[in-house]
């Protein structure tokens, strides 16, 4: 875990039921869920593999050890799930170095945050070394913290990430919106007792209990983040 701000910055949302506002990055913040697969499918395109478009719904939104684990067993790839991994980053790395589209609404929504000084963090499936590549894009200044895939034994669909990033900003889980746009991360911030937004990006999610269903990130803001937690409470 991360931090990227002064901490007087971590103090929740003065009036409000809304203590923090937790984001995923690939997909939900960034446009690169594509990039993970382009880069998945090159790569095994190297070792004489082809990745077959089914299984992008499988392995979008997961642990890279799930994700890698998968397409190995599924392809029968003569390679190690430790030197997979470290191809697909490099490949991935490579993709991002080349500038990293924001989804529609983003950049308006993190600055609305900064603006009125609520808590955020980022969360993230991502290595660290991949999150702070992006974070350039997105501006570190807009996280409070951030929590990496690979600095937690469990990352997503287990709860640990979140509950990680509300101790980090002393929040309780039950008064902290998460937007996700996976079925893996909207697992994660559930399981951590999360009111989710959820963004679907490549795969469908459905609406549920607590957890709300939006097109596009432009149809939230801080209003909305905020009514969500007075709902549930």
């Amino acid at each position: 875990m991360t931090s990227t701000v002064p901490a007087s910055l971590t103090r929740s949302a003065e009036g409000s039921a809304l203590q923090a506002v937790f984001l995923d990055m690939d997909g939900t913040l960034v446009d690169t869920e594509g990039f993970w697969w382009d880069a998945e499918v090159e790569v095994f395109a190297d070792l004489g593999h082809e990745l077959d478009e089914a299984w992008r719904d499988v392995v979008v939104g997961g642990p890279m050890t799930r994700s890698a684990g998968y397409l190995i067993a599924a392809t029968g790839a003569d390679i190690t799930l430790a030197e997979l991994t470290v191809l697909l980053n490099d490949r991935f790395e490579d993709r991002i170095g080349r500038g990293v589209p924001l989804m529609p609404g983003a950049a308006r929504l993190l600055a609305e945050l900064a603006a009125h000084e609520v808590p955020t963090a980022l969360v993230s499936a991502s290595h660290r070394r991949i999150i702070d590549r992006v974070l350039a894009s997105l501006g570190p200044q807009h996280f409070a913290l951030s929590v990496a895939g690979d600095e937690v034994s469990r990352t997503k669909p287990h709860p640990d990430p979140y509950l990680l990033a509300a101790r980090g900003l002393g929040a309780q889980p039950a008064r902290c919106a998460v937007i996700e746009d996976t079925a893996t991360g909207v697992a994660a911030a559930e399981a951590a007792g999360c009111r989710v937004v959820a963004v679907p990006s490549v795969a469908p999610i459905a609406p549920g209990n607590g957890r709300v269903v939006v097109r596009s990130l432009e149809e939230v803001d801080l209003g909305f983040l905020r009514t969500l937690i007075t709902a549930m409470n």
